[in-house]
């Protein structure tokens, strides 16, 4: 299909993602300078906080109204169990608030409210209708509605990410990235650190507090950045987008490489192993979520490597909107074995060659990858 057959799904999710980002800045500040009675624990010890079910509720019922309920398959993280449950209720209040809230502020970003305030079932509707498990066939969007949720959690980075996928393949990706910095060097510190500044020592009043929304259509060959708006202004399409390029650095030793803050999911030590091997020498770029494939994205960074542990299964939310992203903006995105992403097989990455690659062109690409086969075999993994 032609680009521009998707220009209203683009239109739409780049303002759903702007809106998610002012409620995720919102519950941030809320969650970093108080107790965190909004944090709740998953099966899997990963903290799901207000702003996780909040924006879930959010971006499903925008794409509902624009797109018609019957219509929209929406693949997401969070279920409503834990939200349901009796011990939950003040939990449930406080989300359905700032939904509310949320939603209130949406003529400000172009999209239209709703008429009456959202009670607790429609609040519970709109998440539990997130549960579409995708596949080959149809449209299917994909939604992490915070990746990074310790970093979140944290006063640190994080991502809202919204991706389109039609019989297979991502076709639209946004990545909201509200606490990413304006300047590269930055990325190596906490943000908090940088909240706490003077803002006498900053260039400009939001240099830092900026952020920003990046996002891209397949087949176009382009990627945009744009600010996210701040108090009263109103989001205006393209508000100051600018492209953004992948950097052209193709020698190892003078690449940035990506990896993540938790080691829970990733083997680190394979990672570090082979950037020594393969010749990399500056300092790692540690960030939380799916901000690593932004920092690849706007040429702050040249690699990103995942290797997961054994039995972790990749999910197709952590890497939707910014593998088209990074490939939009002239990179290169596969697994290990040098083989495209298949997003066609459902919530799961299957088929996955030991891990994920994302380099800012194929000369990069194709050295990182010839030393993976090189290294693979003496590994411990």
């Amino acid at each position: 299909m032609e680009a521009d057959n998707y220009s209203k799904e683009l239109d739409v999710a780049v303002r759903v993602v702007h809106l998610a980002c002012s409620l995720c800045m919102k519950v941030q500040e809320g969650l970093v300078s108080k107790s965190s009675d909004h944090v709740k624990a998953k099966d899997d010890d990963s903290p799901v906080t207000v702003a996780d079910w909040s924006v879930q509720a959010t971006v499903s019922w925008i794409l509902s109204e624009y797109f018609g309920s019957q219509n929209v398959s929406i693949v997401a993280e969070e279920d409503v169990e834990t939200l349901s449950n009796a011990d939950s209720a003040g939990l449930l209040d406080v989300v359905v608030s700032t939904v509310n809230k949320c939603l209130a502020e949406a003529p400000k970003f172009g999209l239209k409210k709703p008429d009456n305030t959202l009670e607790n079932f429609q609040v519970l509707d709109a998440i539990s209708c997130c549960n579409s498990r995708g596949g080959p066939v149809g449209r299917h969007w994909v939604l992490d509605p915070v990746d990074g949720t310790l970093g979140f959690v944290r006063g640190d980075q994080y991502a809202v990410a919204l991706a389109l996928i039609e019989d297979g393949q991502v076709v639209i990706g946004v990545l909201g990235c509200p606490n990413y910095p304006m300047r590269k060097e930055w990325l190596n510190y906490h943000h908090q650190h940088y909240r706490a500044m003077s803002k006498s020592l900053l260039p400009s009043p939001h240099s830092w507090d900026e952020g920003c929304v990046m996002y891209a259509r397949r087949g176009t060959g382009e990627a945009w950045m744009q600010p996210l708006i701040h108090g009263d202004e109103k989001l205006e399409w393209p508000n100051f987008a600018k492209l953004i390029q992948v950097s052209s650095v193709d020698d190892p030793a003078q690449a940035t490489f990506c990896e993540p803050v938790e080691r829970a999911n990733s083997n680190q030590s394979f990672t570090e192993g082979l950037a020594q091997s393969v010749g990399l020498r500056k300092q790692p770029l540690r960030v939380y979520s799916m901000v690593k494939y932004a920092a690849i994205a706007r040429g702050d960074a040249e690699i990103y490597m995942k290797f997961a542990r054994a039995g972790y299964k990749e999910k197709i939310w952590d890497h939707a909107a910014g593998v088209l992203i990074v490939q939009e903006a002239g990179g290169v995105v596969t697994d290990a074995g040098g083989r495209p992403l298949d997003f066609s097989k459902g919530v799961y990455l299957e088929g996955l060659d030991r891990g994920i690659v994302a380099c800012c062109g194929a000369p990069l690409h194709d050295k990182i990858v010839g030393s993976i086969f090189a290294s693979w075999d003496s590994s411990n993994l």
